[in-house]
């Protein structure tokens, strides 16, 4: 499996603690399944600054203790870009990550609201050729009362990222309700762990991999973690969006089918 959001990287913001944390974590990483992991530490969310050339340097120190300690985890950079002003002119000058150098660039929102730009950033960013991912969509409070309003951004292009947390039950019934909504509705596209230390935001990719087979069958599993892959790869990932049928046993099933 790939981890395409997790808080790895040491001393950037609240993820690992230190150098400790970061390896307990990345083995921890290798006994959920998971072979690479694309560090995301926040970025201008209001308390943590973590421009790319910074991020950098952590990734390729963190590589490099990983060798050491002869673990195969592979760590590729990115950030958790919250969406504020001077978002565009800060990826033109390099300033921004995206996942692991591909089209693709995780935005977080408030959890509160919906920017009430966030249309417009994401539309110039699909402009340039930069795919926006809303990071953990599930845990917005105005996507949470109207989940149409996420639905409308995939409509222009834009992917959505569960919490693979929120998948499980974890953070309790009503979120993993509405989790499951977003599936279903084609709002999001992939899971990831946000994973931030060993305990309390630990990884579980394979628990909500589990919950999503049980719930909507294999094919729509084989879709969520391919998507995975094909960011890394900077391939394209084609939005689906998942119909229920019943067989004469009654028993749901779901298919998906490509929107384009």
């Amino acid at each position: 499996m790939i981890d395409i959001h997790c808080h790895i990287l040491p001393f950037l913001d609240d993820g690992a603690s230190d150098w400790d944390a970061a390896l307990a974590m990345a083995s921890d990483a290798l006994a959920d399944g998971i072979t690479s992991v694309v560090a995301t530490p926040h970025h201008a969310n209001g308390q943590y600054m973590n421009p790319a050339s910074h991020t950098m340097l952590a990734v390729e120190e963190l590589n490099e203790r990983l060798r050491r300690a002869g673990n195969p985890l592979n760590v590729l950079p990115g950030q958790e870009v919250r969406v504020y002003g001077d978002l565009l002119a800060d990826l033109e000058q390099g300033e921004l990550l995206t996942l692991a150098g591909s089209r693709y660039l995780l935005l977080e929102m408030p959890s509160s609201r919906i920017p009430r730009n966030m249309e417009e950033v994401c539309h110039e960013l699909i402009i340039q050729g930069i795919v926006p991912i809303i990071a953990h969509p599930e845990r917005n409070a105005e996507v949470a009362a109207e989940p149409a309003k996420l639905q409308k951004l995939t409509e222009i292009g834009v992917l959505g990222q569960l919490t693979a947390q929120s998948l499980a039950g974890t953070f309790g019934s009503k979120l993993q309700k509405l989790s499951l909504e977003l599936c279903r509705m084609g709002a999001v596209h992939m899971i990831a762990s946000d994973a931030h230390d060993s305990v309390h935001r630990p990884f579980g990719l394979s628990e909500a991999y589990r919950k999503l087979e049980a719930e909507m069958g294999v094919e729509v599993c084989d879709y969520f973690r391919e998507n995975t892959q094909k960011i890394v790869m900077n391939e394209q990932v084609f939005q689906q969006h998942f119909v229920k049928i019943r067989t004469k046993r009654q028993k749901l099933f779901a298919f998906f089918s490509r929107k384009g």
